[in-house]
């Protein structure tokens, strides 16, 4: 049985799996810049943008519990052509109600519905492909590949802002959703070429008795994994936390550039700044730097705080983009040590599961930053400083007054914030404690970290 899995071992299959897979994330973040874009054109309101943020992120983590349960039970290789088969249909839709006419912003439904459509295939895809690294490479490959993960996020924070910027410039939305199309069928390809499904995990080896486990066990069993262990609990309340105020981030950094610029300026100071998420994803992939992941996540917080905070402070294209690029700099160090960290620890088996579970706990901060983001933005922030507002003979003086210039307060705000939660997170004895734990059964073992976040 241990050959016949070391046989399943390729970092060569990985490869095909995470470049299908890469041409689908580019594919989606195009398509959620677009939209955003359009939507934020036809109607000015910051509420209306972060709306389809909430729509194409709130299903997919809300459900992904189940999507994690479903990876551990059946071919993970057919959930991912499901996930991304299904993901395509919401995006074919909105395509479809764009092409047959909107009849203005009261008609915007369609593309909420479309992309909440899309979202919710998004469930069943990503815990199998989370899970699937588990299945394809060795203990020793993990940081590896999560450099490679972090190295196609970083591309799609890289190319697809400013494709789809130039696109919508040149052209038009309904050829960024083309092109999104055509990736999935891409990701498609890339899994059904595996010779073999990837492996299903079965607790105890025993299929038949695998079959018996119900939905709700096996969601027990998910949180079981995550919430028994403090220090894996910490780490997912610490990324929540910090979600939050990332969250702010997605759903308001285009509107403030918006106030001011173009969409093509917007995908380019974006673009750029995603050089430097690429360039931390590159070392992180190809030197080891030795420290404890604990330190490198808290490090990486308040380094993400203090570059949120700057980004607040001024409308010169040139330093946003600096502490843009500063930021997303950040993100690949905090996402690989909080991964390899709780990926150590839980056992194989029940990967799928505690992703599930970890992807929901994780990113609720997201979700309340989506659903927050727009009303205080419209309602709160920037009237108070608009000229003649209430924090525009203060505040204002500082950071300047007009549209907009509440956005960049609440991103002050908000790296305060992440700054003071990484302070508190460092004096928390069962987080430095994960370092002297042995790897469970199923876990890497001795993970050196690449910075791969």
């Amino acid at each position: 049985m241990e050959r016949k899995t070391m046989k399943t071992k390729s970092f060569g299959r990985y490869l095909v799996l995470w470049a299908g897979q890469l041409m689908s994330g580019l594919g989606n973040g195009m398509t959620a810049f677009a939209l955003g874009v359009y939507v934020f054109r036809q109607t000015r309101s910051v509420s209306s943008f972060a709306l389809i943020a909430l729509c194409l992120y709130l299903p997919s983590i809300l459900l992904r519990p189940l999507g994690g349960v479903l990876a551990d039970r059946f071919d993970r290789r057919l959930m991912i052509v499901i996930g991304e088969a299904g993901s395509a249909s919401g995006v074919i839709f909105v395509l479809i109600s764009l092409l047959t006419g909107l009849a203005g912003p009261a008609a915007f439904w369609k593309l909420y519905l479309g992309i909440t459509v899309s979202s919710a295939f998004v469930a069943l895809q990503s815990p199998a492909y989370k899970a699937s690294v588990t299945d394809l490479l060795t203990e020793e490959q993990f940081s590896k590949a999560g450099g490679m993960v972090q190295l196609a996020s970083s591309a799609q924070h890289l190319f697809s802002p400013l494709l789809a910027g130039v696109l919508m410039s040149a052209g038009s939305i309904i050829t960024v959703l083309m092109l999104d199309i055509s990736t999935f069928f891409i990701a498609i390809l890339a899994a059904l070429s595996m010779r073999r499904g990837i492996p299903t995990a079965h607790i105890g080896g025993d299929t038949d008795q695998r079959e018996k486990v119900n939905v709700l066990q096996d969601f027990r069993e998910g949180w079981t994994a995550v919430t028994t262990d403090r220090g894996v609990l910490i780490v997912v309340l610490l990324l929540s936390l910090i979600t939050f105020f990332i969250g702010f981030v997605q759903t308001l950094f285009g509107p403030m550039m918006l106030s001011f610029t173009d969409a093509r300026t917007l995908g380019t100071v974006q673009s750029v700044s995603a050089v430097g998420m690429l360039l931390s994803s590159l070392l992180i992939g190809t030197m080891s730097i030795r420290g404890t992941q604990t330190s490198v996540l808290l490090l990486g917080l308040a380094a993400a705080g203090g570059s949120l905070f700057l980004l607040g402070l001024t409308t010169s294209l040139f330093f946003i983009t600096g502490v843009f690029f500063l930021f997303f700099c950040t993100l690949p160090f905090i996402n690989t040590s909080a991964d390899v960290l709780i990926r150590r620890t839980i056992p194989n088996e029940k990967q799928g599961r505690a992703w599930g579970i970890i992807g929901v706990l994780s990113q609720l901060g997201y979700l309340a930053a989506y659903g927050v983001s727009g009303i205080l933005a419209d309602r709160v922030f920037n009237p108070l400083l608009e000229t003649g507002g209430r924090l525009a003979p203060s505040i204002g003086k500082i950071i300047g007054t007009g549209p907009g210039r509440g956005i960049a307060f609440i991103f002050i705000l908000s790296g305060i914030c992440i700054a003071v939660v990484s302070g508190i997170a460092s004096g928390l004895k069962p987080l430095r404690a994960m370092e002297a734990k042995k790897p469970v059964p199923g876990s890497p073992k001795g993970v050196t970290l690449h910075a791969d976040a």
